[in-house]
């Protein structure tokens, strides 16, 4: 395995002192950063000589407290919601764009081609987004989850725009429970862009959320799902993620030591 290794900045709540000494004692070099977090940890990233490997912009308005909920309130989809989070969504691309940086991921909202006149007014939207992003040489990743694989595949086709891309997430396929993690890789082969490595345990409950777990604890195959980036030619960063547990540090950790046995 020879992907560049990461973590996201979120995972451990921005705390910029907390990140240092995680990537200092996992050697690792690479950060999925938050945009918020940009001017924080400037400094601290040419001192240190950081790569970060993509940004991430999320919206205020999200509630992710049930999957019913975050359907309806996720991403840019929301029209009371939609020139602020145009507006963020703006920002964040100029921001990336100044940090020297080619890659925003944010969940763009549920795609949902049954109903024409929300499917259009999303891709409208998106396609707004998207030239901006052009525009300023980032490229903007939706992240998987919050629909199936063909679902995205089928969108990402309509769109044909050089300037789309995914931000793979084993997990949130899980989560969501939207279909196997490594069939979705083949689905979106030629979209991805940018990895998150997060792992989980489906619901047993048609409608509720799944359970994310430490990386190697849950339902992804780590093995295979590497194995199966290789297969599709996938060069890109490997970022840590883990959003959930009280030892988020030692889970970092132990996915770096996991990842390193895949070599």
């Amino acid at each position: 395995m020879n992907h560049p290794v990461g973590i996201c900045s979120w995972s451990l709540l921005n705390n910029l002192d907390e990140l240092s000494r995680t990537l200092k004692a996992t050697e690792l070099s690479h950060l999925h950063l938050e945009v918020a977090a940009l001017d924080a940890f400037r400094a601290a990233i040419a001192q240190n000589d950081w790569t970060i490997s993509c940004t991430m912009v999320g919206f205020p308005q999200e509630d992710y407290s049930t999957l019913e909920s975050i359907r309806e309130t996720g991403g840019i989809m929301p029209d009371d919601c939609w020139e602020t989070n145009r507006t963020i969504v703006l920002d964040a691309i100029e921001k990336t764009a100044e940090a020297g940086v080619s890659l925003l991921s944010f969940h763009a909202g549920f795609i949902d081609h049954t109903d024409e006149v929300g499917y259009q007014k999303f891709c409208k939207r998106m396609r707004e987004l998207a030239n901006a992003a052009q525009e300023m040489n980032v490229i903007l990743l939706m992240e998987t989850g919050q629909e199936s694989a063909e679902n995205l595949r089928n969108c990402l086709e309509d769109f044909d725009h050089p300037a789309l891309g995914v931000n793979f997430d084993p997990a949130n396929m899980i989560l969501y429970g939207k279909g196997d993690p490594i069939e979705a890789v083949k689905t979106l082969a030629p979209w991805i862009k940018h990895v998150h490595i997060k792992d989980a345990i489906a619901s047993n409950v048609p409608g509720e959320w799944g359970v994310e777990v430490p990386w190697g604890d849950g339902e992804v195959e780590g093995r295979a799902f590497i194995q199966t980036l290789d297969e599709i030619g996938f060069s890109g960063t490997l970022a840590i993620e883990r959003e959930a547990g009280e030892a988020r540090v030692e889970d970092i950790k132990r996915a770096v030591k996991r990842l390193g046995d895949l070599k």
